[in-house]
């Protein structure tokens, strides 16, 4: 019966491999498919996307509303509509959701933010922007946001929508109210 030798060593690879020569043409044969197997990425790459003014640019959406959004370097100011968040987003659940994606990546006050929203209400607007700050920011620099930001699901587009009114129903679901008398 054959009794198992712990590995701890180059040394002791050696000895249970063998230092007998492998064949040339498998070694041949092998190599190409390594090299082309190392020169072909495992999974996408980003590369940063920045326009000449050094800002990148994130689309988000949310229910109707949808936001353009352009992050650069700053102080941390944010800009809806030409109007700041304080006057645009009265509420601080508002503000809250605005400034979610830079707390995950702990990158408070180092953006400021210009963003144009169209359609919706206020919280649908909220979340398109903080959609847009999240794909913003991960064009600006992929390598250290997208991971966070991802891992928080603030890159997923969340497709919920308002369903539409029915023919012979109040909403989109309540019925008219049934007498017995």
């Amino acid at each position: 019966m054959a009794t198992k030798k712990t590995v701890s060593s180059l040394e002791d690879i050696k000895s249970v491999t063998g230092n007998a020569p492998a064949a040339p043409a498998a070694e041949a044969a092998a190599a190409p498919a390594t090299t082309e197997a190392a020169a072909q990425p495992t999974g996408p790459k980003y590369a940063a996307k920045r326009d000449k003014q050094g800002r990148a640019y994130g689309t988000g959406r949310r229910k109707d509303a949808v936001a353009r959004v352009w992050v650069k370097p700053g102080s941390g100011k944010i800009t809806v509509n030409d109007r700041g968040q304080d006057v645009y987003f009265a509420r601080q659940t508002h503000r809250l959701v605005i400034n979610q994606p830079f707390l995950v990546a702990k990158c408070v006050n180092q953006f400021d933010i210009v963003c144009t929203v169209l359609g919706g209400g206020l919280s649908g607007q909220a979340g398109a922007v903080r959609h847009g700050i999240s794909r913003a920011l991960m064009a600006y620099d992929p390598d250290n946001y997208r991971q966070l930001l991802k891992k928080a699901g603030f890159l997923t587009r969340d497709s919920r929508v308002v369903e539409r009114k029915k023919v012979g129903l109040h909403k989109a679901r309540r019925s008219k109210q049934w007498a017995k008398r």
